[in-house]
């Protein structure tokens, strides 16, 4: 497996795809549930059920609740991620094999409130990439909705058919599929058979790194 050779930038989505998340994200998640309940006044298990919901209807939970509960965005980003980072360590084949890409590299992420850029320096990974890309970014238009992609491509001015996407998320791939992106899907999820938008798999974004650059 390689690259093409073609390919100038390399656009990462982040929790569960550069690191496992649910050491972090299981408090996120307590943080966001909390949140919803105390400014909605609701019982624990509802505010839960919102929150899956709107993240299942709309990519993620802070679009439903901006429109229809008024919730500012911005509030909400910056408390629920405000978790302890601690929890991650800094991954040094990570950077070593992220250091190997040639041309940009770019962080594309639903997360906000400065989530990635702490992670990002938790990890040691700060210094690699040249833009960070997240919800705020683009008016809370997250992936895959198509508005989001057209979003980040204006202002990223990443030319897709020259960059690679990899992601844990399969719905996020189509969309960029479309747009001319090679995608690359990591993680668990292995769907047979393969569908025509994912290029390539690998269990993890160390393995599908070390088999690009072979």
């Amino acid at each position: 497996m390689s690259p093409p050779a073609n390919i100038r930038t390399w656009v990462f989505d982040l929790d569960n795809t550069l690191y496992p998340a649910p050491a972090l994200y299981d408090e996120i998640g307590v943080r966001m549930t909390d949140y919803i309940a105390r400014k909605l006044t609701l019982a624990t298990a509802e505010a839960q059920e919102l929150r899956e919901r709107y993240f299942h209807q709309y990519g993620a939970t802070v679009v439903g609740l901006a429109r229809h509960h008024a919730i500012e965005a911005g509030d909400f980003l910056r408390h629920v991620h405000d978790a302890d980072h601690s929890v991650l360590t800094p991954d040094l084949e990570l950077r070593d094999l992220i250091a190997a890409l040639p041309g940009q590299r770019i962080i594309y992420t639903n997360g906000g409130g400065g989530h990635a850029q702490r992670v990002l320096v938790s990890l040691g990974l700060d210094s690699l990439f040249d833009a960070v890309f997240d919800i705020e970014s683009c008016g809370l238009a997250p992936k895959p909705q198509r508005e989001s992609y057209d979003c980040f491509l204006a202002a990223s001015r990443v030319e897709p058919t020259e960059a690679i996407f990899v992601e844990d998320t399969l719905r996020n791939l189509e969309p960029a599929h479309d747009l001319g992106f090679t995608t690359a899907l990591v993680g668990p999820v292995h769907p047979e058979p393969k569908p025509a938008y994912v290029d390539h798999w690998a269990v993890d974004v160390k393995a599908l790194l070390r088999g690009l650059l072979s």
